[in-house]
């Protein structure tokens, strides 16, 4: 039975480890920071009060749909509404980590999840998946990333001539790339294998018929109802 009290301990030497491992895909977060310097700037918004938006958000998604709906006057409740369903995911990715997390003191607990990305959500979970227990890649990654996006921030606020359009080179698929990869390299039971398909063909069914930005929440919410309705076997002796 697991003890109450907490007893996951964050390494540093860890964490500097996994700060380096997400070094090499925090350069093309880089690149979508400066898309998103050049295009707050262009809508208005003053240096400052983008680079403050990417310290406190820190939500590429999200602060690119802000800026779709930014102008002289903005419709609050609505923006609150997308933000909300855009990172809803956060919900979810939290919830998956609760067996580790539940095993720190609040305030780390809580903490580490300021920088949770769904790249080193993907890391944390392929990890737990094969046996390891590996929290300090969403605070070491976390913070190479939360890093990034604020350099990139700064480079696109000041000097977004210089890569107006990421698009153009490829970029926008890096992550996504990364992220199939940490799905193909987890485990491939039958259980994991159809939520897969069912949250992949639920998204895509979002994204033609539901309004913008749902297929996340959706795909999200069909794969997590397939593992709560299809529990695995617990191992003889626990």
């Amino acid at each position: 039975m697991m003890s109450d009290h907490p007893s996951y301990q964050l390494e540093p030497a860890k964490v500097r480890s996994q700060f380096l491992r997400l070094l090499p895909i925090s350069l093309f977060v880089v690149a979508f920071g400066a898309a998103f310097g050049l295009a707050a700037v262009q809508k208005g918004l003053a240096p400052l009060e983008a680079t403050l938006m990417s310290v406190v958000v820190f939500a590429g998604a999200s602060q690119f749909a802000t800026l779709e709906m930014w102008g002289n006057e903005v419709a609050l409740l609505p923006l609150m509404a997308v933000v909300f369903a855009i990172n809803s995911r956060h919900l979810l990715m939290g919830a998956s980590l609760f067996p580790m997390l539940r095993e720190l003191p609040p305030f780390k607990r809580y903490g580490i999840l300021v920088v949770l990305t769904d790249a080193n959500w993907a890391i944390a979970a392929q990890d737990y998946q094969n046996g390891r227990r590996n929290l300090e890649v969403i605070l070491g990654g976390g913070l190479v990333l939360w890093f990034a996006w604020l350099v990139g921030t700064l480079l696109g606020v000041y000097f977004g001539g210089l890569l107006q359009e990421p698009r153009s080179l490829g970029l926008d698929m890096v992550l996504g790339c990364f992220l199939l990869a940490m799905a193909l390299g987890g485990r491939k039971t039958p259980r994991v294998l159809v939520a897969w398909v069912v949250s992949g063909g639920a998204a895509m069914a979002a994204y033609w018929w539901l309004p913008a930005h749902t297929h996340v929440v959706v795909g999200a919410l069909a794969g997590g109802i397939v593992g709560f309705f299809w529990l695995e076997p617990k191992p003889h002796g626990h």
